[in-house]
């Protein structure tokens, strides 16, 4: 039969399953354009199928040639709901009546499919109790293994691929325990802090020429204790806890239950296609931020004496060698600015990693918009309220940690004794007619120009996600609520030691941003999801 000048065979309902049913229609060309002597055009192959599937309009996401490949091999792999649908389309040659009739029977075969393998996997449980040493075998959407155990199976069974940074990166937030990378963190930050103990230089001070006596002890300075032991630990939680939810849950839910090996096909292929970010922040982390200025700002002032830098616990050894030599002082720093820009090239590789979750639920959330039939299907919307409750949280830790980078660097020029007492004589001093913000020794300080990266960088993702996954969503109220939170934070670490009385605005940001990592949305998110719920029914 011919409809719309292609090959068209009707479904032939004889109980066949997806595999065989497929290799029929395949070999035969069905849905493919006729010759120019009228006759078929031959038959499929995995490379004409999966561009034919990609050219179709309402296919944004288009499909993969290695998923068409597993359909066109002996193996146990089915066929996802999402791709029955476009698979419809090519056999029922884009006929409204036929694609509906293929679209069942395709249904069909794939639920066959689904029990001959449930049966076959019974069958090998039973015989596995009387021979235990026999391997065992996972299909790739059978639903009763866990993500874990389902990860294991099948990266064991894949060959082994050439190292890929963004792969790397990514296993790092999404594989094992969640608390692997937070623990990590966390014990290298103590060790510091042991170290800082042993070395003296955890809580000590030194008088300036101009009298004022500063405390510059490794304990007291928030970039290094308070960043890495409380703040970046949090941040990667909530990271990997997104991601997790995301690739093992929330995108299955939206495009494909029964075959959750395609699901992961796709989301390794949107972490590779950012592989060239990864390098560049690796480079930029690790060289310019960590090795760089490490010599520049430690090793050789520490050699050669002076430079124009504040005198803080890495450069105590200048002014009070009694307290520790200047060798231990360059090993430390050596040790600690290693550890510094390694935590801080993964807090910009998760960054990444929210970015291309963010992309990928918006191309799917535009693709279900044209098959639905509506602005954005529920679970579009309730998926895309839990990213952005996550991201909302890693964007207010990313500023806290720009915050206490700044405010460091920051006290290091000031007249305060210590950054507690340079804070609350900030806050008294709004009251007075005097001025005492530029009273400081004037120093280079490149922690300005790194926290102002790292602020910039969050709020570009927060930005990104309130554009891609607001706009037509029901969550306006709540994402202008956040997105306040966020301007006042970001404005509250621009205008550090900028005017007299900063330190209240500040302080208002934190507390504001401390509520928003338990109640993102400040108590409106159960409201829009409420609404969500009454607008289903």
């Amino acid at each position: 039969m011919i409809k719309n000048g292609k090959f068209f065979l009707p479904p032939s309902k004889d109980g066949s399953d997806f595999k065989e049913l497929f290799k029929q229609l395949a070999a035969a060309g069905a849905g493919r354009p006729l010759g120019s002597d009228g006759f078929p055009a031959g038959p499929w192959t995995p490379e004409l199928l999966a561009e034919a599937i990609s050219q179709i309009d309402s296919n944004r996401i288009g499909v993969d040639l290695r998923t068409v490949q597993l359909w066109f091999q002996e193996n146990d792999k089915g066929i996802s709901t999402a791709n029955i649908r476009w698979l419809a389309r090519i056999f029922g040659c884009d006929d409204p009546a036929a694609t509906s009739e293929w679209q069942i029977e395709l249904s069909a075969a794939q639920s066959r499919l689904t029990a001959k393998r449930r049966d076959s996997k019974k069958a090998e449980n039973s015989d596995a109790q009387y021979a235990p040493d026999l391997e065992r075998t996972a299909t790739a959407d059978d639903e009763t293994e866990s993500p874990s155990e389902l990860t294991q199976d099948t990266h064991a069974q894949e060959p082994r691929r050439p190292f890929s940074l963004a792969r790397r990166s990514e296993a790092l937030f999404s594989r094992g325990s969640p608390l692997d990378l937070p623990a990590s963190v966390f014990a290298g930050a103590t060790a510091l802090g042991f170290l800082s103990y042993i070395t003296g230089i955890h809580n000590a001070t030194y008088g300036r020429a101009d009298g004022i006596v500063k405390q510059v002890g490794f304990l007291w300075a928030p970039n290094w204790t308070f960043v890495f032991m409380v703040l970046l630990p949090l941040f990667f939680a909530f990271a990997i806890e997104l991601l997790v939810f995301w690739k093992y849950e929330g995108r299955l839910k939206l495009v494909a239950q029964a075959d959750r090996m395609e699901s992961d096909d796709a989301w390794e292929r949107n972490v590779e296609a950012s592989s060239y970010t990864y390098w560049a922040v690796f480079f930029i982390c690790v060289l310019f931020a960590g090795l760089f200025q490490w010599v520049g700002v430690c090793l050789l002032p520490l050699i050669n004496g002076g430079g124009n830098y504040a005198v803080d616990w890495g450069k105590l050894a200048l002014v009070r060698p009694e307290v520790i030599s200047v060798p231990t002082s360059i090993v430390f720093t050596g040790l600690a600015y290693l550890y510094m820009c390694l935590c801080f090239y993964l807090f910009f590789a998760g960054l990444i990693l929210l970015h291309t979750l963010v992309h990928d639920l918006w191309k799917i959330g535009e693709a279900s918009k044209n098959w639905a039939g509506v602005d954005y299907p529920y679970e579009v919307n309730e998926v895309s309220l839990r990213v952005m409750r996550g991201i909302f949280r890693c964007t207010v830790l990313g500023i806290l940690i720009a915050i206490c980078m700044k405010a460091q660097s920051s006290y290091l020029t000031s007249n305060g004794k210590n950054i507690v007492a340079w804070l609350v004589g900030d806050m008294f001093s709004a009251f007075q007619v005097r001025n005492n913000v530029s009273d400081g020794v004037r120093y280079r300080m490149p922690t300005h120009y790194s926290s102002l990266l790292i602020a910039i960088s969050t709020c570009v993702v927060f930005l990104y996600g309130s554009i891609r996954l607001g706009v037509g969503r029901r969550c306006h109220f709540p994402l202008w609520r956040m997105s306040a939170v966020v301007a006042l934070l970001f404005a509250s670490y621009l205008l550090i030691d900028v005017f007299a009385g900063f330190s209240i605005l500040m302080g208002v940001g934190v507390l504001l941003a401390m509520y928003g990592l338990f109640d993102p949305g400040v108590g409106q998110w159960r409201a829009s999801e409420l609404g969500n719920n009454q607008s289903v029914s």
